[in-house]
């Protein structure tokens, strides 16, 4: 690889140095929680609690089960009970294998998020990606009745088509890329794609599984987060993305700690912050004048 590539997608925009806007009614954070709803292969690619000593591993995908049988619900009821929206990034296979986790959110945002959490698209050809892509928007568009706005990819995993593919199959935003904290438009070969931030350090599968964090220092890391963000809002719109996975904050050592955090932020909502969706960040963004988001 050369030492001078690029992607190509965006050019480098200091934050400090772009159009101030703000979020609807004048509000400066916008909050999302984009919570991963996951369907495992048995035997196939996930996380893993442990390293796996042989197949079948039984160990980590019963682990991993947990969370689409007991703490998506107790996360639901969570969400509920504090009002708060939330963004669902679905495989679509969990229509067919856990529905009822799925619907446990009436009145959620749908996010594509490929066919199952066992399988990279980044590894595919152009058209067996496109195939996807198209899988996942037909399955959710038959289940919750419209097609999808936006996309994560399983495992975040990215082909170099990867932007050109979604938005040709009608995307307006993708969540792959944690490279900012506003939204920022990416070029593709037939026209623009928003990418809406998505946390890599907010998100319960670097910091749990990968750094071996636990729920309280999550949670801690979540609140301070915000209260940074909260300040220097005052100065830029800014968005704030939580990652969350039932079958990691589902449990309930952790669950408690993750209550905690968003109670934190439930109390501390005021006029500088919006609590919303992922897809109202990415409307919003794209209807603001031109030139305003880079």
């Amino acid at each position: 690889m050369s030492p001078s590539a690029s992607h190509n997608r965006y050019s480098y925009s200091p934050i400090t140095e772009r159009r101030v806007y703000d979020w609807p009614e004048g509000r400066r954070l916008a909050v999302y929680v984009g919570l991963n709803l996951e369907w495992f292969a048995f035997g196939g690619l996930g996380a893993e609690l442990a390293p796996a000593a042989h197949q079948p591993d039984v160990l980590n995908y019963s682990w991993r089960d947990y969370g689409n049988r007991v703490g998506v619900f107790r996360l639901a009821e969570l969400f509920d009970e504090l009002r708060m929206p939330v963004s669902l990034l679905v495989n679509a296979q969990m229509y067919e294998h856990a529905p009822q986790a799925v619907a446990a959110f009436c009145s959620a945002e749908i996010v594509g998020h490929g066919r199952t959490n066992s399988e990279r698209q980044g590894t595919l050809s152009e058209a067996d990606e496109r195939q996807l892509v198209a899988e996942t928007t037909a399955a959710i568009e038959r289940h919750a009745g419209s097609k999808p706005k936006g996309w994560l990819g399983p495992w975040i995993s990215q082909s170099p088509l990867t932007p050109d593919l979604l938005h040709e199959a009608g995307y307006t935003y993708l969540l792959d890329w944690c490279h900012d904290d506003q939204p920022i438009w990416m070029k593709t070969r037939t026209g623009r794609i928003l990418s809406v931030p998505y946390p890599q350090e907010l998100n319960d599968i670097p910091q749990i599984v990968a750094r071996k964090r636990e729920g309280a220092e999550f949670a801690d890391m979540i609140v301070d987060a915000f209260d940074v963000m909260r300040e220097e809002c005052q100065k830029r719109p800014l968005v704030m993305g939580i990652a969350l996975h039932p079958y990691l904050v589902g449990w309930p050592h952790r669950f408690k700690h993750l209550a905690r955090a968003l109670r934190y932020i439930g109390s501390r909502t005021d006029e500088r912050v919006w609590l919303t969706t992922a897809g109202d960040i990415a409307a919003h963004a794209a209807a603001l004048p031109a030139g305003t988001v880079p």
